[in-house]
């Protein structure tokens, strides 16, 4: 027998109400907030569909202008701890700031996790793309390349911290009166640029030895890090051409740093509208889009873009925009896109509300499938980071439609072959110090 078929992986990105910027507004939408019932059915149904993972974003947004999507949730540790009491398969996964946190909070936080779901922990490291953040912090806005050199440097504190005992260090011998096993202990001495950790975590090795690493830039740096640091790459692309691009340098920079191409998988973001005939898609989608609220375009356009775009008409092609240090990865993507279709700022804002750029499959299960078949079976893809436009519906719709075709297919799996989050997407553990 050779080896076994490949296999995408499936993410699930819970952006409550949902991530279509007027999907809070549609009959079926859940739009309660915070919400844990809601949380607790979208992991139940996850894992009864297989998913790898239930992964939560985050930001540090205040402001009552703000989508609904960013204020008024739990934090989502806390709320991942919960959801680990109620699931045994599925991977948790959250997004910590490199750039307002420390180490050792992260580190222990994560390893903690780690132990409550039994190795299921993982860990989206961003930098913290939007300025305004800073405010709460009482802080500067790091530069871009300066913002990538703290995040090396807090990865790698935390992976030391996470080594910092054996995994049979806490042996609880009674008999002999011994808790910790002698010689078991190994304190991180890291004293860099940004960050400074003199100290051992005080919390056992965790059963996946480190949490699952996820990166989500796609910059020239953001590329970078991931290659040294990632198990799981997120990124937003919709055109297949891009896609492949994207992933075929993804994975020749792995090899730079010493690592195969399978150390690192990447998983575009997708948002699906699904009916159950097209025409139900598209009208699923148009509903959605007849709940945006125009007036915010040029808030949500100058956001994204990093400019000013109010001294633009709307229904004129995107202008010229000087780059920035503000999320350049995704307002490349998006005037790329912009130009590919030649598109109106009106139209680019509705494309932005939508999906934010990612990848806007609409139709039956079917039609749903198909795409995502394609990307994964041509490059682009090793699986995806599903979006819903909102929940629980869409969700419900394709984690009960989209997903027993691609098992059919023998593209996902059928059952869960493992109990951790590395077990899932096939990857290794990493050693135990000794060994």
């Amino acid at each position: 027998m050779g080896p076994p078929a490949r296999q995408m992986r499936l993410g699930v990105f819970v952006q409550t109400p949902g991530h279509h910027v007027g999907g809070w507004r549609h009959a079926e939408a859940d739009a309660r907030t915070p919400n844990l019932a809601l949380m607790q059915h979208i992991a139940a149904t996850a894992e009864a569909a297989r998913f790898d993972m239930f992964f939560l974003g985050d930001g540090f947004a205040t402001g009552y202008g703000e989508h609904p999507s960013t204020i008024g949730k739990f934090e989502p540790l806390g709320l991942l701890s919960a959801l680990a009491m109620g699931t045994t398969r599925l991977g948790l996964a959250a997004t910590a700031s490199t750039t307002y946190a420390e180490p050792y909070h992260v580190a222990r936080a994560f390893a903690s996790l780690d132990h409550l779901s039994a190795g299921r922990a993982g860990w989206n490291v961003v930098t913290t793309a939007y300025a305004k953040s800073s405010a709460v912090f009482g802080r500067p806005h790091p530069p871009h390349a300066e913002r990538y050199a703290m995040a090396e440097e807090f990865v790698e504190a935390c992976r030391l911290l996470w080594d910092s005992w054996d995994d049979d260090a806490f042996v609880a011998d009674k008999e002999a009166g011994v808790f910790v096993r002698p010689g078991s202990l190994h304190v991180p001495a890291f004293d860099r640029k940004y960050f400074s950790v003199q100290g051992a975590l005080n919390v056992p090795r965790s059963p996946q030895g480190h949490p699952v690493l996820i990166q989500a830039g796609s910059s020239g740096p953001g590329q970078a890090l991931a290659a040294r640091i990632a198990d799981v790459v997120f990124t937003a692309q919709n055109d297949l051409a891009e896609a492949q691009a994207f992933y075929r340098s993804v994975k020749a920079q792995l090899a730079t740093y010493g690592r195969p191409a399978s150390a690192a998988l990447v998983m575009p973001g997708v948002m699906p509208v699904v009916g159950r005939t097209e025409h139900e898609a598209q009208e699923i989608f148009a509903e959605l889009n007849r709940n945006i609220d125009t007036a915010q375009a040029f808030t949500v356009l100058s956001e994204r873009l990093g400019a000013d775009m109010s001294v633009h008409p709307l229904d004129v092609p995107v202008p010229e925009v000087p780059e920035t240090e503000h999320l350049k990865s995704r307002a490349a993507l998006l005037i790329q896109m912009a130009r590919r279709e030649n598109l109106t700022l009106r139209a680019l804002f509705h494309r932005v509300a939508a999906a934010r750029g990612h990848l806007l499959p609409i139709g039956t299960p079917l039609q749903v499938a198909d795409t995502l078949e394609a990307w994964f079976r041509q490059g682009a893809a090793d699986g995806f980071n599903v979006m819903p436009p909102f929940f629980p519906g869409q969700f419900d719709a394709f984690a009960q439609g989209v997903v027993p075709i691609l098992q059919e297919r023998g593209l996902f799996r059928a059952d869960y072959t493992g109990t951790t989050l590395r077990d899932h997407l096939g990857l290794a553990r990493p050693a135990d110090k000794r060994i």
